[in-house]
């Protein structure tokens, strides 16, 4: 695996970018749900990666950085990261939102009316 740098970050969230922008154009919500899927995966989606990502960071400034000065205002900020990573981690149950939406759309009668893109 190559060496992560910051222009491969910043091209993963321009992908995540050019995602926003496609469904803000009204999408086949069968392709919209197909390429949203794979961000809010119960294992391995950003909600699970972003927390991971974050306590890494944390673990990263507290134990690897002899240079960083440990202070309260740096333990405040570790807890801060800390706390955001729980908050990600608990929305790593929005993939039963996909299934729900899922089923609610395949449910959906062929003689209802739908939106024009949608007909």
């Amino acid at each position: 695996m190559p060496d992560l740098t910051p222009d491969t970050i910043h091209a993963a969230t321009e992908s995540l970018s050019r995602l926003t922008a496609y469904l803000r154009n009204d999408p086949d919500p069968d392709q919209a749900l197909s390429l949203v899927e794979p961000l809010l995966d119960e294992y391995t989606g950003l909600p699970v990666q972003l927390a991971d990502t974050l306590r890494a960071l944390a673990r990263t400034v507290h134990h690897h950085r002899p240079d960083t000065p440990h202070s309260k205002e740096v333990d405040l900020l570790l807890r801060e990261l800390r706390t955001a990573a729980w908050e990600q981690s608990d929305q790593h149950t929005l993939h039963y939102v996909l299934d729900d939406l899922r089923s609610l759309y395949a449910r959906k009668s062929p003689s209802e009316p739908r939106c024009g893109s949608c007909r």
